[in-house]
């Protein structure tokens, strides 16, 4: 056996297993290496949840390498952890504690699933739901799924939201305006998101309402002009002058915040976001049998509302004003002003003179309708006697010893075309006149100077005829004579 080595079987198990022991050793050593590489204090990490176990959270870290989590970092509000086996997860290395290293998802304080939460909404648009805690310089301090933010006094509602008091303790959306420093800067708005509501609504609301259309919503605002109703989205106003048919002097002594008014739409100005409704219009209008209710010369009662110069205006119901004419205050006697004789707020009792329901006009007089007179027309043909009330250029009007006036038509009067009337016969003038054509209807006279003076004429031409005539028959005419006694004679005949 000398020369010869003996076989030992070990010898063949471990040089056949070499190579796979070889294999091993690599693969150990490059494990080796993953569990040494070296984390630095606060380096981030994304690593898969493995378990969830009592109150820690494994993850793994590679090469059948675990970490730790705490499991309270990653409750809820309700207590139930916010990640399960195979999801990922975002760590922050800490330390290494007994061989184990710890991680943490704590940022600045909060849990860095919370944040990531908050980056997403910042970065997709999303709104997040915040509790407003308190009250801080510039604005109010909320929390969103737990991680502090803030949010401007101007941001939290469409306003300005100064009173601080209104939102403390309450939730809203609100939409993330910034994320900056690692979740050390947050900025939220409510405003924004009341705003699209507000857009998207009014929008809405263009393609269903129209003018003549009945709405019912609530008072949001009582002013001394009108009120303001919540359409959705936007307000309507409704008038004073639209809330009834007699005056609203104080709105807030009739409405509320909150009440619930029904009204009709009656301007819709879309571009300048004015809409405007109507009660009145739901009511039935007063001047409806106006005419049936106050005929002319029937006598009412009613108060003075208002004063102006040229007279006062009586209310008789509500909706329906009659005006006295201050001509018709005085009772005779010449006003400057109808404070004079009345004041607001007095009740008088008032005659009826005309009533206009298309246009809404009642006339009022505190004195009953004078009776017309009746006048003492002349005879036609007759002579009258008077004197230049006006001239016109179409003639003279003649007031007659009797008080009635008659008109001398420019043709009438007697003189050359063309002649000034105005100064030839000043007002004032006596003038004589003969009666043409009396109109008893109208009470019309028309008068004619013309006649008085061919009247005067003819009388002097008969006179002188008489006298001519007279002559011939004691003594000759002669020649002359003769001739004029025939002109005379051809006058006659021809007149």
């Amino acid at each position: 056996m000398s020369g010869e080595t003996a076989h030992n079987p070990l010898d063949s198990s471990i040089s056949d297993s070499a190579p796979a022991q070889e294999e091993s050793f690599a693969q150990l050593l490059e494990q080796s290496k993953d569990h040494s590489k070296r984390l630095s204090p606060g380096e981030k990490i994304t690593a898969q949840v493995i378990s969830v176990s009592g109150d820690t959270v494994f993850i793994d870290l590679g090469g059948k390498t675990e970490g730790i989590i705490a499991l309270s970092e990653i409750l809820d509000d309700k207590g139930v952890p916010a990640v399960s086996p195979g999801d990922s997860i975002e760590a922050f290395f800490v330390t290494v504690e007994d061989g184990i290293r710890r991680f943490t998802t704590l940022i600045h304080g909060y849990p860095a699933v919370r944040l990531s939460a908050i980056r997403n909404a910042f970065e997709g648009g999303v709104p997040v739901q915040g509790e407003v805690r308190r009250e801080v310089k510039g604005g109010f301090e909320v929390s969103a799924g737990g991680v502090r933010c803030f949010c401007p006094f101007s941001q939290i509602d469409m306003k300005g939201g100064r009173e601080g008091g209104v939102y403390l303790g309450q939730t809203f959306p609100f939409k993330v305006l910034k994320f900056e420093e690692e979740g050390r800067n947050i900025i939220l708005s409510r405003r924004v998101l009341l705003e699209q509501e507000k857009r998207a609504q009014i929008e809405k609301l263009k393609e269903t309402l129209t003018v003549g259309m009945e709405v019912t919503a609530p008072v949001s605002s009582v002013q001394s002009f009108g009120v303001f109703v919540d359409l959705g989205g936007t307000d309507a106003l409704i008038p004073a002058s639209e809330m009834s048919w007699g005056r609203v002097e104080n709105p807030q002594e009739h409405f509320s915040v909150g009440q619930q008014v029904t009204a009709k739409a009656i301007s819709l100005d879309w571009a300048s976001n004015r809409l405007t409704l109507s009660l009145k219009a739901l009511l039935p209008d007063p001047w409806s049998g106006a005419a049936e209710r106050y005929p002319v010369d029937s006598v009412v009662k009613g108060t003075i509302v208002r004063l102006a110069p040229f007279g006062a205006f009586v209310s008789l119901e509500p909706g329906i004003d009659g005006m006295v004419h201050i001509s018709n205050l005085g009772a005779g006697r010449r006003i400057n002003h109808p404070k004079e004789v009345v004041e607001v707020g007095q009740e008088v009792e008032a005659y009826v003179l005309a009533v206009d329901g298309q246009n809404r006009k009642i006339s009022l007089s505190l004195q009953p309708k004078a009776k017309p007179k009746k006048l003492d027309l002349p005879a036609e043909g007759a002579v009258v006697n008077g004197a230049v009330e006006r001239v016109m250029p179409f003639g003279v009007f003649l007031k007659m010893t009797s008080g009635v006036t008659g008109l001398i038509p420019n043709s009438e009067m007697g003189t050359a075309r063309g002649t000034d009337h105005s100064r030839m016969f000043p007002v004032g003038t006596p003038i004589q006149a003969v009666v043409l054509e009396v109109d008893h209807e109208q009470g019309r006279v028309s008068l004619s100077r013309r006649g008085v003076v061919e009247r005067e004429e003819q009388d002097e031409f008969d006179r002188y005829r008489d006298k001519v005539s007279t002559e011939t028959k004691s003594q000759p005419l002669g020649i002359l004579g003769e001739k004029l006694k025939a002109k005379l004679d051809e006058r006659q005949l021809g007149g």
